[in-house]
């Protein structure tokens, strides 16, 4: 068997650390593709150890990136590229912090700074009330009575795909009106309010749906796919995307355009900007604040 390179070498250990220090897997996955394409890159050129990363090494990488072309001939975004360096920056000083190397070539690494997107699509009141009318014309009445309570339960919250895909039945609570995010993004929890009508809808959904779809053993998750398991975020993506396209809305997301929905409707009627930020489980007010950004331009329009 061949060995791994210095550089695989510690990235396995790296990863490791990760995991023990209770990163999310996905966290770690994500850092992991971003550092494979830097080994990759690296092996290249024949530089196998971290010993012989420079910090202009690093510039050049940097620069790689920037003039890197995809398959259709456009730039890796900003974000990209950035989501490529920020690892990078974490592994290093990982390897400074355990004496694998004596100084950090990472540590003044300039990053990318990408713009700050308006959200692209946003629904009215109404074009919410016409997508979840489309669930009512589903062919088996039980599948859209759930997809009636998922759609509900993304526009009375803002909840991201994987947040709705991870519930269990005891993060709901129908009487307190109140939804539990357990390890959301960041691995943070957040306790949320959730509406009287999404509510209902949950409620007749476990009562007279969820039962017919489940397989033993439960996994107890609050939304069943008809295959009686839980739920993917792609699955959750192309669920919306049907009832969207049905209601003869084209505007680009799925289950985020509730999301950004939700911020947007809040803000219009005149919620706290802080409330906002706690029921999406953003770190930073600054994010939040893009919302402010499109209630003025739909004022302006």
């Amino acid at each position: 068997m061949e060995a791994l390179s210095p550089l695989r070498a510690y990235l396995a250990r790296f990863l490791a650390w990760q995991l023990a220090m209770g990163r999310s897997p996905r966290t770690v996955e994500a850092k992991e593709n971003a550092l494979n394409h830097f080994i990759v890159w690296s092996e290249e050129r024949g530089l196998d150890n971290p010993n012989l990363i420079t910090r202009p090494i690093l510039e050049r990488y940097r620069r790689y990136l920037y003039h890197y072309r995809k398959a259709d001939g456009q730039p890796l975004s900003l974000s990209t590229q950035r989501n490529r360096l920020t690892p990078l920056k974490v592994f290093f000083r990982w390897l400074v912090k355990e004496n694998h190397l004596l100084h950090n070539p990472a540590s003044e690494l300039d990053l990318p700074r990408p713009h700050k997107r308006l959200p692209r699509g946003v629904l009215s009141q109404q074009e919410v009330e016409a997508v979840l009318n489309q669930t009512l014309q589903h062919d088996d009445e039980a599948l859209g009575l759930r997809d009636r309570a998922i759609i509900e339960t993304f526009y009375a919250t803002g909840i991201r795909r994987m947040e709705l895909a991870n519930l269990k039945l005891d993060d709901v609570d129908v009487e307190q009106q109140t939804l539990m995010v357990r390890e959301g993004k960041g691995k943070k929890d957040r306790l949320l309010p959730i509406g009287e009508r999404a509510c209902l809808w949950i409620d007749k959904y476990l009562l007279e749906v969820r039962p017919t779809l489940v397989i033993e053993p439960d996994s107890h998750h609050l939304f069943i796919h008809h295959r009686g398991t839980a739920f993917t975020p792609h699955q959750l993506s192309h669920l919306v995307k049907k009832y969207l396209l049905a209601a003869e809305i084209n505007k680009p997301g799925a289950c985020h355009l509730f999301r950004h929905t939700m911020a947007t409707l809040m803000l219009d009627n005149g919620a706290d900007i802080r409330f906002i930020q706690a029921m999406l489980g953003h770190a930073d007010i600054a994010t939040t604040q893009i919302y402010t950004h499109v209630s003025i331009q739909k004022l302006r329009e």
